[in-house]
């Protein structure tokens, strides 16, 4: 009775951790590491509503969005590769 469950057991870990690695592709990362982009722009000396703020603010969410984009990329990338070289 317990000989079956062990194996079926080990299975459902091993399948629950190889998902919760997947559920972090989907996060959106910052553009420059950890950062808050307000306090960022902030820390630049730029006062909040300025254009310079929101240049800030501009230039980090482009980057950001670069950064989805490359990393998309390379995954798709990946992908084809692996499909055309078995």
């Amino acid at each position: 009775m317990f000989k079956t469950s062990g194996p079926r057991l080990l299975a459902a870990v091993v399948l629950a951790i190889a998902l919760s690695a997947c559920s972090a592709r989907y996060q959106t990362p910052t553009a420059m590491g950890n950062d808050d982009d307000d306090a960022v722009c902030q820390s630049r000396g730029y006062a909040q509503g300025s254009p310079e703020y929101v240049a800030c603010r501009k230039d980090r969410d482009v980057q950001r969005s670069a950064a989805i984009s490359r990393a998309d990329r390379r995954q798709r990338d990946l992908g084809e590769y692996m499909l055309n070289h078995p």
